[in-house]
């Protein structure tokens, strides 16, 4: 099955790993693969739409546990910046936005 955007807590099944098993299989995506998910990590300590935290946690948009109910808001912002990035890249392969 195809996913385009995938939201993780990293409480997700604690017990067997589950967080840290769909993190490694979105990490081992080759990039065309990958740059067409957009991977949200909900977090209980990082900011909101931190691109910082973001980047080193491999994932296209964080979003603190306090923030859950504005989600929706969020991901239109974090998609349309995302689909901004790959405006020309998806383009040149003729591939629709997220």
């Amino acid at each position: 099955n195809k996913m385009d955007v995938v939201l993780l807590d990293p409480q997700f099944d604690p017990a067997e790993q589950g967080s840290a098993f769909v993190i490694r299989e979105v990490n081992v995506l080759r990039p065309p693969q990958r740059r067409r998910i957009f991977f949200v990590l909900i977090s209980p300590s990082m900011r909101t739409m931190d691109a910082h935290a973001a980047f080193l946690s491999n994932v296209n948009l964080v979003v603190n546990v306090t923030d859950v109910e504005e989600l929706h808001r969020i991901m239109e912002v974090g998609l349309r910046e995302f689909n901004d990035l790959y405006r020309e890249f998806n383009a040149a392969f003729s591939l629709t936005a997220l």
